[in-house]
């Protein structure tokens, strides 16, 4: 396994790649419940067979980065991709599951398609250093967000009369929404509280391990507290199992593939979803790769040269954007949302997890959830979200190398990061950073300095964005 995975040219040791394989799971676990929850309010998805599909549909694209790529990132059902695939898919668009599902997997072949025919690298190589830093930066932010979110730090308040009460339960605000921090007097916000100084603490000493014992050490501390309750645990459970015949395959059915083409009308709307699902996708994908791997190297930059000037899959940034797109189909064949690669893989490469075998342990842990669902489902997310919160620290480093004083790098460098904070969506940030990147080089009348590519792509997110307006 040392050898297979390189362990000694990656500098790394396999207790170092099996604590970050765990240190993922942990922070990434949550997906496990939360994309069953969204899903199963389609009519027809039942929770567990979404259960099993996404455990699964995570595994299986894992191993896949693991044994291809050998790189330490995790894939599972995305989160965006989810809610995409309920409330704007089917919810909005009217699409049934089997036909969202069959939406997933023709966005999986697109996806292989550019990947192979080197669009994807391209697009890679067309993107300048500037606003490669930004979106590192962003994707800290991101992070961290996710992590005072998780910790539940954070409350939003919303005058009446301001939000939308959907049909699910759920509430769409408008932008009088404010957040302000939690007061520290409930159970919830005094783990993630205890848990982020603990962790700070073990980091700050460089302790080994400092982000997973974070973890166990809130865990503990979360069982006084009430919110980590020992008594659910059932071991050894799999009776769930065979419900993945429910969703799996469903997309190639009658009411599947089939119906996405049978009217103009069914075209069209196919057509739109394909193109907002391909761009969200592709990008959330990109935005991870080059934010993490530049930070921890495991994607330098002469990596990213290789990327354009060799041929076939020769570097491993290559090997991964295939990975990635080939795992992309696994969801929507398995019965559930697009399967991506996920940000929280960089809670694992900053206790140095750098080869596949990082990626295998989490693969391995997704699939000993089947019969120990009960035993994970413990684990409440202010455990984990200390983690994240670190995580994103670490990655603001990248946005000192931005020429601030150069307002044709500050302001889509600063808009790439704000957007993917605060509309909490890695593509969205980056679209921002392209299109105002763009518009600035055009200003000047330099519009021959910006990369074809670049200019199609901030087209097609314009493109994307005003179908969702006139859509809505």
């Amino acid at each position: 396994m040392k050898d297979f995975f390189k362990l000694k040219d990656n500098n790394t040791s396999l207790s170092t790649e099996i604590l970050a394989g765990l240190t993922i799971f942990f922070t990434m676990a949550y997906i496990i419940f939360v994309n069953p929850a969204i899903l199963s309010l389609n009519p027809g998805m039942s929770w567990t067979s979404v259960f099993v599909a996404t455990i699964l549909a995570s595994s299986v694209g894992t191993m896949i980065m693991s044994f291809f790529a050998n790189v330490p990132f995790a894939l599972a059902p995305g989160m965006g991709a989810n809610a995409f695939f309920t409330f704007v898919l089917c919810k909005q668009m009217g699409f049934i599951w089997q036909e969202a599902l069959a939406i997933v997997v023709l966005c999986g072949l697109l996806i292989i398609l550019i990947t192979v025919t080197k669009v994807r690298k391209v697009i890679v190589e067309a993107i300048p250093d500037f606003l490669k830093d930004a979106i590192s930066g962003g994707i800290g932010l991101f992070i961290a967000y996710i992590g005072f979110k998780n910790a539940s730090f954070l409350n939003f308040l919303s005058d009446a009369g301001n939000y939308i009460m959907l049909d699910n339960g759920s509430v769409i605000s408008n932008s009088q929404v404010v957040p302000t921090l939690t007061l520290f007097n409930n159970p919830h916000a005094l783990l993630g509280l205890i848990g982020l100084i603990v962790t700070v603490i073990l980091f700050v000493k460089k302790v080994k391990g400092a982000i997973f014992l974070g973890i166990v050490i809130s865990i503990l501390f979360g069982i006084p507290l009430g919110l980590v309750d020992i008594s659910k645990i059932r071991l050894f459970d799999f009776s769930s199992i065979t419900s993945i015949k429910d969703v799996a395959f469903c997309a190639f059915g009658s009411n599947g593939m089939g119906m996405l083409f049978s009217d103009i009308n069914k075209i069209i709307a196919t057509s739109t979803a394909l193109l907002a699902l391909l761009l969200s996708v592709t990008f959330d994908a990109i935005g991870t790769f080059i934010g993490t791997g530049r930070i921890s190297g495991i994607f330098d930059t002469k990596d990213e040269n290789k990327l354009i000037s060799q041929k076939g899959f020769s570097t491993k940034f290559e090997k991964a954007l295939f990975a990635d797109g080939l795992a992309s189909c696994i969801g929507g064949i398995l019965g559930t949302s697009s399967v991506t690669t996920y940000v929280e893989s960089a809670a694992g490469i900053s206790q140095g997890g750098r080869t596949g075998l990082t990626a295998f342990v989490v693969a391995v842990m997704f699939l000993l959830c089947l019969p120990f669902a009960s035993l994970f489902s413990i684990v409440p997310p202010e455990a984990t979200a200390p983690a994240l919160i670190i995580v994103g620290v670490l990655m603001m480093s990248s946005v000192m190398r931005i020429r601030w004083a150069d307002y044709q790098e500050a302001i889509p460098a600063f808009l790439t990061l704000s957007v993917m904070a605060f509309a909490f969506n890695i593509s969205y940030g980056i679209a921002a950073g392209f299109i105002f990147h763009c518009i600035l080089k055009l200003i000047q009348k330099e519009a021959k300095d910006i990369h074809p590519i670049l200019a199609c792509t901030a087209v097609l997110f314009l493109i994307n964005f005003i179908i969702m307006a006139i859509r809505k």
